[in-house]
């Protein structure tokens, strides 16, 4: 007695689909399960035994052989259960045979033959479809996910007993019993921007002052440069940052889907939504380990940076942060990738967001005011947190200075979010329509073999770039930063060309004092 049940496991960012095989012989009773499994799915053998009995089904004394193929990649997960669950009862007899054959098979079985969510629904049941799958049945938790895979057909269920009625019947009358969830992307995207409408949000109109910290962050929306505030505590550092993702471009269905799928593969993807719709704005706190901000694990899932994808990753006292931390953030800031090796192998999760950061200008937050007690030594230990080449990364650096009574009790209000938001997409509109059928998409994409040709420079301007050089003792990357900042500030005034005062302006995001 043999069956087949088609499931799938997710490594690092990668689908895999799984055959699960099941072979029922005479012999020693007992449940074996091979093909270079995790921790996890080896457990999958008590819970699915134990389940099939509180369901009412009783397992025969007999040698139970199942095998995940392709046996030359590590399963992991609690997803298998359901479908060894299947491939059990199809072998035994009590569903008909090749009822898994056709159908995605995912879900977490719990001891009283309840199904539970898992992780990865999204993504494999995209890969699913790529190999001529179009079914799927899923924990009614993940129905959604599973949906929003075009073409996927997903029945939601919730117990075990259901599935044994839902595969008994005939292919022609299962979506009457368990009507499918057919959504497809742009539905299911649809949908939850719907759910989403009229949902109050932060507003930049609601800051006093910091104009020229408004500015820089208009222009670091506007390219997608990465940006670092400091100044004293109570200024508004945080409330700006806070405010960014509200005069960012609403999500793509391209980039939603991104975002969902390294959600969904970290367990993270709201059940009801099926799709994230919202930009990320992630903010964790100093005291993270790189494990958690890069990607942890035997079989590293993805962290934080990953998470912050195609959003925000906001660091609020960037020095309070182990230096080792913040050095795990090179690769991603340059890369938009992040690439993690184990034991196991390499794994690479994307990584591209735009940086947030804010910071003190010292220990106590008030140098260089009179109210400042912090020592050169004490002040220089603080500010060397932040290594030379995670600074050189971030394009743009905004001094806030300290917020007046005067500022405060004024009635008069600053731009909207909705005004700033407006200028942002005008702006990426011209950048889409420059770099329309290559890899780019931002200025802040702009590599030094790029620069000639989408920054051309007069002889005005290399002239002026070139003292800037000399005398602020810019780097190679620097000074490339400072020119696709100056092309971002160009595309906000509807400017072709780079011009003097935009290298002027961009040439300030660079010159603000750290520390002592």
């Amino acid at each position: 007695m043999f069956s087949t049940v088609l499931s799938g496991t997710i490594i690092g960012m990668e689908c895999r689909l799984v055959d699960v095989e099941v072979d029922l012989s005479s012999g020693l009773p007992c449940f074996v399960m091979v093909g270079k499994l995790g921790a996890e799915v080896k457990e999958s053998g008590e819970r699915v035994r134990i389940a099939l009995k509180n369901t009412g089904i009783t397992i025969p004394p007999m040698h139970i052989s199942i095998n995940l193929s392709p046996a030359d990649f590590r399963k992991e997960g609690t997803g298998f259960d359901l479908a060894i669950a299947v491939g059990v009862l199809a072998a035994l007899g009590r569903l008909p045979a090749g009822c898994g054959k056709d159908v995605l098979v995912l879900g977490e079985l719990g001891l009283n033959g309840e199904i539970r969510q898992t992780k990865g629904v999204l993504p494999l049941a995209a890969c699913a479809v790529k190999a001529g799958i179009r079914r799927c049945l899923v924990p009614v938790q993940n129905t959604k996910e599973a949906a929003a895979a075009k073409d996927m057909k997903a029945a939601g269920v919730s117990h075990l007993g259901q599935v044994l009625e839902y595969l008994r019947l005939p292919k022609e009358k299962r979506d009457f019993f368990i009507p499918p969830e057919t959504g497809g992307p742009e539905g299911l995207f649809q949908e939850s921007l719907e759910k989403e409408k009229g949902e109050e949000g932060l507003d930049f109109a609601d800051i006093r002052g910091q104009e020229s910290v408004k500015r820089a962050a208009l222009i670091a929306a506007a390219g997608f440069h990465h940006m670092l505030i400091t100044g004293p505590p109570g200024a508004g550092k945080t409330m700006i940052a806070r405010r960014l993702p509200t005069i960012l471009p609403p999500l793509t269905l391209e980039e939603s889907l991104e975002v969902s799928s390294i959600y969904s593969i970290a367990g993270k993807l709201p059940g009801e939504k099926g799709l994230i719709t919202r930009r990320p704005f992630l903010s964790p706190h100093h005291t993270v380990t790189p494990a958690a901000l890069s990607g942890g694990g035997r079989i590293p899932g993805p962290g934080i940076v990953s998470l912050s994808h195609r959003g925000i990753l906001f660091l609020d006292e960037l020095p309070e942060f182990k230096r080792q931390t913040l050095d795990l953030l090179r690769q991603p800031l340059e890369d938009k990738e992040i690439q993690i090796a184990r034991t196991s192998g390499c794994f690479t999760y994307p990584a591209d967001m735009m940086l947030a950061a804010a910071m003190n200008p010292c220990p106590c937050g008030y140098y260089p005011d009179a109210r400042c007690r912090c020592t050169p030594y004490e002040i220089h230990s603080y500010v060397s947190h932040i290594s030379g080449p995670v600074l050189d990364r971030i394009d743009i650096r905004a001094e806030a200075s300290p917020i007046e009574v005067s500022q405060l009790q004024s009635g008069k209000k600053g731009s909207s979010s909705r005004f700033m938001r407006e200028q942002v997409m005008e702006a990426r509109q011209r950048q889409a329509e420059r770099y329309a059928g290559t890899s780019l998409r931002f200025n802040s994409d702009l590599k030094p073999g790029d620069m000639e040709r989408y920054c051309p420079l007069g002889e005005r301007e290399k002239g002026m770039m070139e003292k800037i050089f000399r005398t602020m003792h810019l780097s190679a990357r620097a000074y490339h930063r400072v020119i696709r900042v100056a092309r971002t500030i160009a595309d906000l005034e509807g400017s072709l060309k780079v011009e003097t005062k935009h290298l002027k302006e961009a040439v300030c995001y660079r010159a603000v004092e750290m520390g002592g």
